[in-house]
């Protein structure tokens, strides 16, 4: 979501991001993903959390057939990408500033017939929720959102206003420092939070969300 500067821990860490295109294989399709470190930093590259939860998403291990999906922060916009392929009706979202370069990796990699069902829309947390109904989504995902301490109010505020009583939330984060895990502390007061799956070789955690006293799953 946030256009800035970001520090890897190695120079090798930095080499992917450099590439123009990050190739990838989903849901029976070659995704290939146009990368612009140069131009707009964070928000234009793919990070692990984005693979272990297009991966996750593939498993099956929740229903997007026909359901309705929102990515937060969507950057290069592979996880609504794939979810999309999986058949959900998805809305992408980032920042205005980013909305160019997301549709242009919508538009190359999603069939046509897929693209009708698939929005591009611009959400600033906290800001334009206005745009969005109340508990519009069956389903909220989110890859490596949770690193600037400064946006978590506003994170959870659009949350609540995205959720139904039936959302899941979706959160894919590598804990990098104690304020993800001060973020994570901070929704579980709004909401129910577990653990579902953990890549131990990209060291990626992804976090289920519900708004609490649902007794239904998605």
């Amino acid at each position: 979501m946030a256009l800035v500067p970001y520090e890897e821990t190695t120079e090798l860490g930095l080499q992917k991001f450099h590439k123009p295109l990050a190739t990838f294989s989903f849901a029976n399709h070659t995704i290939q993903i146009r990368q612009d470190w140069r131009h707009l930093g964070v928000a234009a590259v793919v990070w692990d959390a984005a693979i272990v939860l297009s991966t996750y998403l593939e498993m099956g291990a929740v229903e997007l057939r026909g359901r309705s999906a929102v990515e937060l922060g969507a950057g290069t916009g592979l996880v609504g990408i794939v979810a999309a392929l999986l058949g959900a009706h998805v809305t992408i979202t980032d920042r205005k500033v980013a909305l160019k370069f997301l549709k242009s990796n919508v538009q190359a990699n999603l069939p046509p017939h897929i693209q009708s069902k698939t929005v591009v829309k611009e959400l600033t947390w906290g800001q334009n929720l206005g745009s969005f109904s109340p508990g519009e989504f069956d389903l909220i995902l989110g890859a490596d959102i949770i690193y600037l301490e400064e946006t978590f109010t506003d994170l959870l505020q659009t949350l609540e206003h995205l959720c139904s009583n039936h959302s899941v939330i979706l959160l894919a984060c590598r804990i990098r420092y104690e304020r993800d895990n001060n973020f994570l502390a901070m929704l579980e007061r709004q909401f129910t939070v577990r653990r579902v799956h953990y890549d131990p070789e990209k060291d990626v955690h992804i976090y289920e969300a519900q708004k609490r006293n649902q007794k239904e799953d998605l």
